[in-house]
């Protein structure tokens, strides 16, 4: 027995090739298909379970794999600072002779010399390897995904500052553009437009500043129309300018009527301001019956839906709006525009069942600041109804108005202000989410909110709204 003790068994050590630990970590990367130092521990996991149970090695073997991890938990192996063994030890002393023959090699040495000798050991050992591979594959790309996901977003939170910044920088261009026209227009008719308010309200300098103000506003929006009528004629004479000498072109350059410049008030007299307004009233209402298009463009809506529809629908009913839209009816909310805000913002969704949206905008001055309601049944009549004009029925031909039609009906044709479409009247899933908006103002105008349910012939529709400004 005594013999056996200070003997010690032969534990065969295999080669590591004298490479550097840098290498040898690509190369067993390679292999494994995941980081050295995982790979690693994923194998003295596996020994460690299945020891004993699936996995039965002999004396020697345990003997070479304690002695891996032994050096990879501690490095080489000092006799002189290790501590004594009993004399009965057996075992730590094979223990301690297997770590001390591994020698000086490195500690990534002993991890690779480890999962080697495991691999060949154990033929379980490849299927677990195979497993951990897929696992960590699958891990890798998840995080690679997400990685690209998370550099999506980012990119796209960048562009959408930087578009909001582009288009806050535009808009305040565009602001002072407009400021600097108006500046030039009520410096050039400032002194016309007093001489007349102080005639129609003497020694009253508040209402005189209000006449004045309105007067300058008109005097720019009209400035805009004329604008746009030159632009269109300019347009629609390229082709014909082009087919014609220079000589018979520049004879072609025909004025109307009814068109007028900024300096026509500066060369009237001040007894003739009043009527060359109200001329211009009378030729602003027959140009925009005759087209539209005269008109500034009006910019696209910004449209997007929401969920939390029960809490949109609680708080409608005690800071919004709640209505019955019948079958076959247009409900019209009549919304004018603020002076202090730059932006219409509309909410709205409905019980069980969806309906008819779209929105409008009426180039008129709206009397109140109020919103209105009106009902109709038809689209069609809530025009009519929406614009303040009546409920009679019109005719128009291709020409224009029907001249069969008396005078009175004639007039209340020509009086209808214009209508731009924003969002045309399309039917909206309402009833599964909350649908949202906002326009930028595109003058001074009203917005026609209309809710469409004429296609409908049995249900009624009940509608919940909130309407507001923004800057």
């Amino acid at each position: 027995m005594a013999n056996k003790t200070e003997s010690s068994p032969k534990v065969s050590t295999e080669k590591v090739p004298l490479e550097t630990d840098e290498g040898i970590m690509e190369s067993e990367e390679r292999k494994w298909g995941i980081p050295l130092k995982d790979m690693y521990k994923q194998g003295l996991a596996f020994y460690k379970d299945k020891e004993g149970k699936a996995l039965h090695l002999s004396y020697e073997d345990r003997l070479k794999l304690v002695a891996y991890t032994q050096q990879t938990a501690h490095g080489t192996l000092d006799l002189n600072s290790a501590p004594p063994l009993g004399v009965l030890d057996v075992i730590g002393r094979d223990r301690r002779a297997a770590w001390h023959a591994l020698g000086n090699i490195s500690q990534v040495q002993a991890m690779a010399g480890f999962l080697h000798t495991l691999e060949r050991l154990c033929p379980l050992f490849k299927p677990y390897v195979e497993a951990i591979q897929k696992d960590f594959e699958a891990k890798k790309q998840q995080e690679e995904k997400k990685q690209k996901e998370e550099k999506a977003t980012t990119d796209l939170q960048n562009r959408i500052i930087e578009e909001k910044q582009k288009q806050q920088s535009t808009k305040l261009t565009e602001e002072q553009q407009v400021q600097k026209i108006k500046d030039a227009l009520n410096a050039q008719t400032y002194d016309q437009f007093l001489q007349y308010a102080q005639q129609q309200f003497p020694g009253n300098f508040d209402q005189q500043a209000i006449l004045i103000r309105q007067l300058q506003d008109q005097h720019y929006q009209q400035y805009i129309q004329q604008l746009a009528v030159d632009q269109r004629l300019a347009n629609s004479n390229i082709k014909t300018l082009a087919s014609l000498d220079k000589d018979n072109g520049n004879d072609e350059k025909n004025v109307d009527s009814g068109d007028w410049d900024i300096s026509d008030l500066d060369n009237k007299p001040e007894d003739e301001a009043t009527d060359l307004l109200a001329h211009k009233e009378e030729t602003k209402a027959d140009e925009e019956s005759d087209d539209d298009d005269i008109f500034p463009p009006v910019e696209e809506a910004n449209m997007w839906t929401r969920g939390e529809i029960s809490v949109f629908k609680e708080s409608a009913r005690s800071g919004g709006g709640r209505l019955t839209v019948g079958h076959g009816e247009t409900v019209t909310v009549r919304v004018p525009t603020h002076q202090r805000a730059k932006c219409l913002c509309w909410e709205f969704a409905t019980d069980n069942y969806d309906i008819g949206f779209g929105l409008y905008f009426e180039w008129s001055k709206s009397p109140t600041s109020e919103v209105t309601v009106h009902v109709s049944e038809s689209d069609d009549e809530d025009d009519a109804d929406d614009d303040g004009y009546g409920d009679e029925e019109y005719t128009v031909t291709e020409g224009g108005i029907d001249p069969e039609m008396g005078p009175e009906r004639r007039a209340l044709q020509h009086q209808r202000p214009p209508v731009s479409i924003v969002v045309p009247i399309f039917r909206r899933d309402c009833h599964t989410e909350v649908y949202a908006g906002s326009h930028t103002y595109p003058g001074e105008g009203v917005y026609l909110l209309k809710f469409d349910n004429t296609y409908s012939l049995w249900r009624s529709k009940t509608l919940y709204y909130k309407v507001y400004y923004t800057q």
